[in-house]
């Protein structure tokens, strides 16, 4: 994990920009605090804001999941981007403006065999979202959501287990015929972030290939 950050910041610098890379487990809700306050420190602003951590399972009904990972889901993907939230926020109101995007998944706006914990948490970020949204449209702060399809990611090559078969099986539930591409998401992203997005508050954008439709 540290060397992918370190890596990031590297292409970043190459482009011209400057980078920082904070570690952080957004499970614990000190480490967001004093990730928000480094990022603070270094740049004098946070402008934008992409919550975009979180963690996959196995097939597992839901009488099967253990207490132990139904807490992990919920810590990482759902109280993960409320921590993050709750310290992003007040920086914003300062500034008098700023932009959050929370990243949801197909499992935000339909249930899956085997993922009652994933969906659970992805449900809840969508609501979350969307009341923050209210509580803050009139501040300046415009929070959103993007919901993912499968993406060609480390987190998918996890889930289909590095196969061809699983990654066919995960295929065959894209209309399109294929995973995303992570700059795809990105570009979305970018655009919630711009002033093109600026009468768009609480939505939550589907980037899946069509496999919710």
């Amino acid at each position: 994990m540290k060397g992918s950050i370190n890596e990031t910041v590297h292409l970043i610098e190459q482009a011209g920009s400057h980078a920082l890379a904070i570690p952080c487990d957004v499970t614990q809700e000190a480490n967001v605090e004093a990730a928000v306050t480094k990022t603070v420190a270094t740049f004098g602003r946070l402008d934008f804001a992409f919550n975009n951590a979180g963690i996959e399972h196995g097939l597992i009904a839901l009488a099967d999941i253990s207490s132990a990972e139904w807490e992990c889901q919920i810590s990482t993907n759902l109280s993960g981007v409320f921590f993050s939230m709750k310290y992003q926020i007040p920086q914003m109101l300062k500034q008098g403006s700023g932009v959050i995007t929370n990243t949801g998944s197909g499992a935000s706006v339909k249930g899956f065999a085997g993922q009652a914990a994933y969906c659970a948490a992805k449900w809840g970020l969508i609501g979350m979202s969307k009341a923050a949204a209210l509580d803050y449209a009139s501040k300046g702060i415009r929070i959103n959501v993007i919901s993912l399809g499968f993406v060609a990611t480390p987190m998918m090559d996890r889930f289909t287990g590095g196969t061809e078969e699983g990654l066919r099986t995960v295929v065959a539930n894209e209309p399109v015929g294929r995973p995303g591409r992570p700059e795809e998401i990105a570009a979305a992203v970018l655009w919630l972030c711009s002033e093109e997005a600026g009468f768009t508050i609480g939505a939550n954008i589907v980037v899946d290939g069509g496999q919710t439709v």
